[in-house]
């Protein structure tokens, strides 16, 4: 089986209500769909998000880095599949996202050619995972009523997003717990909006009234190893690294100084499928457990993060594949659950996503 074309095309889709963060707000979801074709007609999907505040990527950008590795792996026969992976990633340096929808299109065409749901050929064989949902930043009565809302669909983890303001956020998260109650568990994301000091801080306030987070994720900039470090060191609410971590070498050099608990996995991040599933193994073998995260992306990436997170569930333990819920509308065809804080993969050959 042959590589024969590869093309791009645009997905978007709105979002129910804008996704705000301390880095960002994003009204809809617009992102670069990877196509490839196969000499005998079999079709591989890939998806990534332009995130410019996390990868440094633009729509335009992506585009450009896959049609400059387009060139180098059209011809190349899939039985030499770990050789195209090596030139998607040394042909050109950083490109994450962009290499990532390559990558998933590439192992959605593999899968396919061995008539086998990709988690199976990964190695996987847990099929039902259960995702937190994200409470976007905004004022407390606004972030209380979607907490709410989340519960009563069925929600028992919510991701709730801070960062802004030490102080506001101290209100945010002891208002949005008293609403709740004890039975449902809080992810804390402050997206680099603090100090470690400010981290510190604002932590010991709420482990004071009684709440401990499942985790603080990226509490600080991603550069500061040392903050994290800090931090983990002195509170109670375990840290989880998020932007701190795109690669191996990132992820190495934290758990080798102890500086975190866990790790955020996204395939944004890692450039695909292939390092993720590398990264998993090695933060096993450091005893740290992982979450499977997501950008702003559609089907074709959750489901792409999910067979990843079946493959390695011993080491990923806590789902955040929560973006396909954020749409209020998405034209992709799908043989896997998306059913609110439930998703469920199928025995379809690939990923099981289409886009139509």
């Amino acid at each position: 089986m042959k590589i024969r074309n590869i093309q791009t095309r645009i997905l978007e889709a709105p979002l129910k209500t804008p996704f705000i963060t301390s880095l960002r707000k994003v009204d809809k979801l617009k992102d670069l769909v990877v196509i490839i074709e196969a000499d005998d007609g079999t079709i591989g999907y890939g998806e990534g998000a332009p995130t410019p505040v996390i990868t440094g990527e633009t729509l335009g950008s992506m585009q450009a880095c896959i049609d400059f590795i387009k060139p180098f792996i059209l011809g190349k026969d899939l039985e030499e599949f770990d050789s195209i992976l090596n030139t998607v990633h040394s042909s050109i340096l950083h490109n994450t996202s962009a290499k990532s929808s390559l990558e998933i299109a590439l192992y959605d065409l593999k899968a396919k050619s061995q008539n086998q749901a990709l988690y199976r050929m990964l190695g996987g064989t847990k099929t039902h995972f259960k995702t937190d949902i994200t409470i976007s930043m905004n004022d407390i009565d606004t972030m209380i009523s979607q907490s709410i809302h989340a519960v009563a669909l069925g929600y028992d983890t919510l991701k709730v997003k801070i960062g802004e303001n030490p102080h506001n956020d101290i209100s945010r998260i002891t208002e949005i717990h008293a609403a709740l109650g004890k039975h449902v568990r809080l992810r804390l994301d402050a997206n680099q909006g603090w100090t470690a000091q400010e981290s510190v801080t604002l932590l010991h306030a709420i482990e004071a009234k009684g709440i401990l987070a499942e985790f603080i994720e990226q509490p600080v900039p991603a550069h500061d190893i040392k903050g994290l470090k800090y931090i983990k060191e002195r509170v109670q609410t375990p840290v989880l690294a998020d932007e701190s971590v795109f690669s191996l070498y990132d992820a190495k050099i934290l758990l080798e100084q102890q500086a975190i608990d866990y790790i955020n996995i996204k395939l944004a991040k890692t450039a695909g499928i292939r390092q993720a599933l590398q990264l998993a193994d090695l933060a096993k073998s450091f005893d740290i457990k992982c979450m499977m995260g997501c950008m702003l992306e559609g089907p074709i990436s959750i489901a792409a993060s999910a067979h990843v997170a079946s493959a390695k569930a011993q080491s990923i333990t806590m789902i955040d594949l929560d973006a396909v819920s954020l749409l209020s509308s998405h034209p992709i065809k799908s043989k896997i659950l998306f059913n609110e804080s439930e998703i469920i993969l199928s025995e379809d050959k690939g990923l099981g996503t289409y886009f139509v």
